[in-house]
């Protein structure tokens, strides 16, 4: 599978888009013409360039408004041509990209158009290049790729050929069939980009709102498959145009769109027919069947808040490492490990964000395989020295450059902490069971512009799906939430977006100089006989205001009896086609972390019409932005 994307996919000046593009892998880059025309050299100049980073040039464009003008202005149409094939000949490449017109001035017909191609076709040939004709979704008289491909054929010369472009083809809803048909030698070059399915202007969506494949809801992967099912063996290019992508970092959105393509090529050539994409070998996306732990970066005084903390939650310590000052607590199936030492990644972690919840991991079917295909996909490897007789573990690096360690049962990483770890023989202590279970889903807070890359990340890696994206409204402003989770629910991560520091999610972002776990959600199956053995051991609640109940009383039509009970614990109600949820929260820890407990009788989602209510509350217990941190 050959990889390509337009310039006017990432932000930057020429020079800084094609070092973003090389780096991130690509095998060639489409020039996009405002990039040129802003560049200060020569079209030698850039085709050297482009060569020196190891890179084709795949595509000049855009060729613009072309077939079917009126007499008085054809003959202007091929004297553009001509300037545009000496740009290409000096730049070194032999296609440029015709898009359909749309003048108000151009006239209809396909002969007519056929006929304006053919004669183009001459003329690109006496110069040794090709001309690639694409609909445009907005064409004024073609904006279907079926009738694109019926122009090229009757045009009938070997240097005219079909570009075809997966949103032009997935916003209008043509059928892809249709491609199957086509010979595989008139298709010149395939464009990719998915995008959010939005009801607006077909202009302004694809002009603003275009994303790699996989991070938005076009069914990409089933228009690629059709390309492959011609035998197209050449380039796959991404098209995106974004107002966000334009604004971010060049080399994040490159490495993002590289992803995108070899995930995209994966999917594809898993299907039952794709006679001809090759793409790296990767296994398949690793199956995650459930958290192994999640561990705590921390100082000494810090880790003994925290450990008040999770003593008030149930948990106990039940194990200590055999050369670090690590400690293991444990309730249910959930494992919390709490990490001081005065060396190493935690260490730095603790230096740049304080306290966090900085590494998770990740129990799937076969940690060796699930980090090949994340390495795969431009993943970044970690690895620690480990002391003689320790488990190496295998990890990559997650949101805010922490850690995501993969574990499974088939190997040592099953038994590490019977391996690195002493058991602490539990004592009778007064602490009371909370009836924990299990990690029901960890929340991540990143700033909005990270989204998709996350989105990308979980997905492409491992065996998940991500869910629409949700609005929640905090008192300061909206936080985007989508989740990335398993069919089975074994993981869930919450993303939430941030798009300034004065929301809950921004606020933490700040004050933790980056983007990390800003919760944990447990589960438990009874959140009342829960919050009777939180209470015995002093954990303290947040507190909720008692507006809120009377309004969920009614909306749902609770009994009044249920209504009391819920108010008395400070426990948040919702409701769903398929049961009921049941939240109860922490107050803040540091700079905006807590813990949730959540109870799901067959409930799906996440609580989110709940939200502002607790986001409000939380916001209650931050210190003032600016005050000083009132020490203990």
């Amino acid at each position: 599978m050959k990889t390509s994307i337009a310039t006017v996919s990432i932000s930057g000046e020429l020079p800084e888009k094609l070092e973003a593009i090389a780096r991130a892998g690509f095998d060639g880059v489409e020039i996009f013409e405002n990039d040129f025309l802003a560049f200060d050299g020569s079209p030698a100049d850039v085709g050297r360039m482009v060569r020196d980073h190891g890179l084709e040039i795949t595509l000049f464009q855009p060729f613009r408004d072309f077939e079917g003008m009126p007499e008085t202005l054809r003959s202007r149409t091929f004297d553009r041509a001509e300037r545009k094939f000496d740009i290409m000949q000096e730049l070194g490449t032999d296609l440029v990209l015709v898009c359909s017109n749309v003048s108000p001035v151009s006239l209809g017909g396909v002969d007519r158009a056929a006929a304006d191609f053919h004669e183009l076709g001459e003329r690109a040939a006496r110069h040794g290049l090709r001309v690639g004709y694409e609909a445009l979704a907005w064409g004024r008289h073609i904006n279907d790729h079926r009738d694109a491909w019926e122009i090229v054929r009757r045009a009938d010369h070997p240097n005219i050929g079909l570009i075809l472009d997966s949103f032009h083809t997935l916003s209008r809803k043509i059928d892809i069939n249709s491609i199957r048909s086509i010979p595989k030698d008139k298709i010149f070059i395939v464009q990719l980009a998915d995008a959010p399915l939005i009801d607006m202007d077909l202009l302004y969506w694809s002009r603003h709102f275009r994303n790699m494949p996989g991070e938005g809801d076009l069914p990409v992967s089933t228009f690629t498959a059709a390309i492959a099912e011609t035998g197209y063996d050449g380039y796959f290019s991404l098209e995106i145009f974004n107002d966000q992508f334009r604004g971010g970092q060049a080399r994040s959105i490159a490495a993002d769109g590289h992803r995108s393509l070899i995930y995209l090529g994966d999917q594809v050539h898993r299907g039952p027919n794709a006679k001809s994409l090759t793409v790296p070998p990767m296994p398949a996306r690793a199956k995650v069947q459930g958290i192994g732990f999640v561990e705590f970066s921390a100082d000494e005084k810090d880790a003994a808040d925290l450990v008040g903390i999770l003593e008030t939650l149930g948990f106990r310590k039940v194990a200590a490492h055999r050369t670090k000052k690590v400690g293991l607590y444990a309730q249910g199936d959930i494992r919390l490990i709490v990490n001081t030492e005065e060396k190493g990644f935690a260490n730095a972690s603790f230096a740049v964000h304080g306290t966090s919840a900085y590494a998770m991991a990740l129990v799937v079917d076969d940690a060796k395989q699930a980090l090949a295909r994340a390495v795969a996909l431009g993943a970044e490897r970690f690895e620690q020295p480990v002391a003689d007789g320790e488990v190496q573990i295998p990890a990559i690096r997650g949101v805010g450059g922490g850690l995501i360690y993969l574990i499974d049962d088939g190997s040592d990483l099953g038994r590490f902490s019977e391996i690195d770890f002493v058991p602490i023989p539990v004592e009778e202590t007064d602490v009371a069971s909370t009836h924990l279970m299990h990690v029901d889903h960890i929340a991540q807070t990143v700033a909005y512009d990270e989204m998709l890359t996350w989105l990308l990340f979980y997905t492409s890696i491992f065996e998940t799906r991500k869910t629409p994206m949700v609005d929640i409204i905090d008192p300061s402003g909206v936080v985007r939430s989508q989740v990335v989770e398993s069919a089975d629910g074994a993981l869930r991560i919450t993303l939430n977006g941030a798009e300034n520091r004065r929301t809950l999610a921004g606020h933490f972002i700040a004050e933790k100089f980056g983007s990390g776990v800003q919760h944990l959600a447990f589960h438990t199956n009874d959140i009342f006989a829960t919050s009777e053995g939180l209470q015995k051991n002093g954990f303290k609640p947040l507190v909720i205001s008692p507006n809120y109940y009377g309004d969920v009383e009614a909306r749902f039509g609770l009994d009044p009896d249920l209504t009391e009970q819920l108010k008395a614990h400070n426990i948040l109600y919702d409701r769903d086609d398929h049961g009921e949820y049941f939240q109860l929260y922490s107050t803040t820890y540091g700079e905006g972390f807590f813990f949730e407990i959540v109870e799901r009788r067959g409930y799906k989602g996440y609580g989110a019409p709940n939200a502002i209510f607790r986001i409000a509350a939380l916001k209650k217990a931050l210190r003032p932005e600016g005050m000083p941190k009132v020490e203990s």
